[in-house]
């Protein structure tokens, strides 16, 4: 596995491309990061809702393809980015077909947590990249398939600091939400994704949803 300083590297290159210099500031697990998925329609409206497929697919905007999902290829996980609602389809047969292998119970252990992420552009660039898509205010970010994979990488890396290194009893989760967020209490990952498309700015920083379904023990 690549070191974080292989990782930054890789991106300064791109920037050096021409991707845009969005950086990776932390994240914040807020108020309710918590929600469980208590059957499996439930389940596949929430891949729905992430994939932008099906009837969520009113969702799927230009800043879509910016977003990283996890894909099955074979027995591991790959994380891509999607440039059609037929990758997105495909990505969600995938997951589903997953599903039926690990089995998750949804007797109060499939859970869907959403961490935010937050990243900050250089002063001045901001306005650069703000266009009005539909009537509505959004983002664009030229980022290559590396420089944002590499943001990724920079997210879940911190969440898993954060599983080591944050004063769970203090945060105000029941105890079954401390052992996702210290991850003890996790028998497999079911999905993940980094949503770019419904990102969220203000005070010069841009916010951007970690989503993970997570299976418990």
């Amino acid at each position: 596995m690549e070191s974080m300083r292989d990782i930054d590297r890789a991106m300064e290159r791109e920037i050096a491309k021409g991707s845009c210099q969005l950086k990776f500031v932390g994240i914040e697990f807020g108020d309710s990061p918590y929600q469980e998925i208590a059957s499996k329609e439930k389940l596949l409206e929430v891949l729905s809702y992430l994939l932008r497929t099906g009837d969520y697919g009113k969702f799927a905007v230009n800043g879509t393809g910016s977003n990283v999902y996890m894909n099955i290829r074979g027995r591991k996980p790959d994380f891509q980015r999607t440039y059609s609602i037929f990758d997105r389809n495909c990505i969600f047969s995938a997951i589903s077909h997953y599903g039926k292998k690990i089995k998750p119970d949804f007797d109060g252990h499939t859970y869907l947590e959403t961490v935010q992420c937050f990243f900050k552009l250089p002063d001045g660039e901001q306005e650069k990249y703000r266009v009005t898509y539909y009537g509505q205010e959004t983002f664009v970010f030229p980022m290559s398939d590396k420089y944002i994979l590499g943001l990724y990488t920079h997210c879940i890396s911190a969440r898993r600091a954060a599983s080591a290194g944050m004063d769970i009893p203090g945060t105000g989760f029941s105890e079954k939400e401390q052992g996702i967020v210290s991850l003890a209490g996790v028998r497999d990952v079911l999905f993940q994704c980094l949503l770019f498309d419904t990102v969220k700015y203000g005070e010069g920083v841009l916010c951007a949803d970690l989503c993970t379904i997570y299976c418990l023990k």
